[in-house]
């Protein structure tokens, strides 16, 4: 079975010290999305803007540090399997995060639009704590 995977590491990375560090200091983890679905998959981030689209070919990885938007507080990465899918309504999976500077949480949703893009193949958000969709579809009720 083939899996698309979504690697959400969900803390801050700073040196281990009793010390609490400055603000300046403290880095926030990454979001990342590695397709490893035998056909490419298309990302965009949205949030106050949206930049182009991008698509990860498989067996690729695309990474962002956690960050916080101003005007809309959260940020979602909308991912399609075919291009533009953002713009024609094609089915849509979304990983929407919003990550708090101080003190350092990352919030965060995981769930499908206008159908199961991914239906057919592993979805998975970790590595903990671990959300899977063993058929690409997001299970009735919550995960946590």
């Amino acid at each position: 079975m083939h899996l698309l995977t979504l690697l959400l590491p969900l803390t801050t990375t700073t040196t281990t010290t009793a010390t609490p560090l400055p603000t300046s200091q403290i880095r926030p983890a990454n979001a990342t999305i590695h397709n490893a679905c035998p056909f490419p998959i298309y990302l965009t981030p949205v949030s106050s803007t949206t930049p182009p689209e991008t698509c990860l070919p498989q067996n690729t990885t695309w990474t962002e540090p956690y960050r916080h938007d101003a005007q809309t507080g959260g940020i979602s990465l909308k991912l399609t399997t075919v291009p533009n899918g953002l713009y024609t309504g094609a089915p849509q999976t979304i990983f929407a995060y919003n990550y708090l500077e101080r003190p350092g949480q990352v919030w965060f949703d995981l769930s499908d639009v206008f159908g199961d893009p991914f239906r057919g193949y592993k979805v998975r958000l970790g590595p903990m704590p671990m959300i899977v969709w063993e058929d690409g579809v997001p299970p009735r009720g919550s995960q946590v």
